[in-house]
């Protein structure tokens, strides 16, 4: 057979063959870098074993009492000579007031779970687009974050010995930490460094306050990581430095989400069309549209030409 043509409006037009690779769609890796709409029940499947799994390796390492409370010492000395060390004022302070600590102990065991989980939640629902980019964030400050449990044991204060910190959980008998009391032993105790509560809920913080559009809305996702760093000291849980410990593994987080999505995830596009499942940038062009005006003009018949 000869080669094909195509009839234009400005005569016959040779048409050009695709290949394969233009037919099939980008490869692998592009698509696995492009955003894609989340599907429910994968979710929540990789969220479970995401945590089982981090639970399980934090739980593993192990618990090295000798070396984590000279770690310890070590860092309150370098808080003491920073000008910082405060953590023990605030601890003894809040600790009078019976009803704001028993509350500090509570947000301390369940906020960090219900916040973070609410705000994944709302992503999948609202910000389509952005969610897979958001939770990689999540998922690598965690990730790391187990690395700096086994290299740097770390003891709370509240297990520091030759010091007064106060474990506020053990004080009043409430229930408000997975490292006191009859639970205790379910929880590695020494990893303090870098604090997860942090890393979690300044990435909730930031996520709400770039997305969410009502102004007071914006400022709970300040506030809240704000709140959660009084917490941590005033219940004896984590230093001062242990939340900067969880701010640097949070900005490796969003560096593994830039390199990877090849942009910030709150600047993707906010929903994922459901046509086509994915939109990856360059994969493709559409035919121009054509004007209102010329969609339904008749094209003049073709005549043959006279003798």
């Amino acid at each position: 057979m000869g080669d094909a043509t195509v009839t234009t409006r400005e005569g016959p037009e040779e048409a050009v063959p695709h290949s394969v690779a233009e037919r099939t769609g980008p490869g692998l890796l592009r698509r696995l870098r492009t955003p894609r709409r989340p599907r429910l029940w994968f979710e929540i499947l990789l969220i479970a074993v995401s945590y089982w799994t981090y639970s399980l390796i934090r739980n593993a390492v192990p618990e090295q009492r000798a070396e984590a409370l000279s770690n310890a010492d070590w860092l309150w000395r370098l808080e003491h000579s920073l000008g910082i060390a405060v953590e023990e004022s605030v601890n003894h302070a809040i600790n009078g007031v019976t009803w704001l600590i028993v509350g500090m102990n509570y947000y301390y065991a369940t906020l960090h779970f219900v916040v973070t989980l609410a705000v994944l939640v709302w992503l999948y629902r609202r910000h389509s687009g952005r969610y897979a980019a958001t939770r990689l964030v999540l998922f690598a400050t965690t990730g790391v974050a187990l690395v700096g449990y086994y290299l740097y044991p770390l003891a709370p204060p509240r297990l520091m010995t030759n010091t007064g910190f106060i474990d506020t959980v053990l004080a009043h008998d409430t229930w408000g930490s997975m490292a006191s009391g009859d639970l205790k032993n379910m929880s590695n105790q020494y990893a303090a460094m870098p604090s997860m509560h942090i890393g979690w809920s300044v990435w909730s913080g930031l996520t709400i306050f770039a997305l969410a559009r009502t102004p007071w809305v914006k400022v709970l996702g300040l506030l809240y990581p704000a709140a959660t760093l009084v917490v941590i000291v005033a219940t004896a849980n984590h230093f001062w430095l242990d939340a900067v410990g969880g701010l640097i593994c949070l900005a490796f987080g969003y560096g593994v989400a830039r390199l990877w999505y090849g942009a910030l995830p709150y600047r993707l596009p906010r929903v994922v069309p459901a046509r086509t499942g994915a939109v990856a940038p360059g994969a493709g062009a559409r035919p121009a549209p054509v004007p209102a005006e010329e969609e339904n003009e008749p094209v003049p018949a073709r005549t043959s030409p006279g003798p």
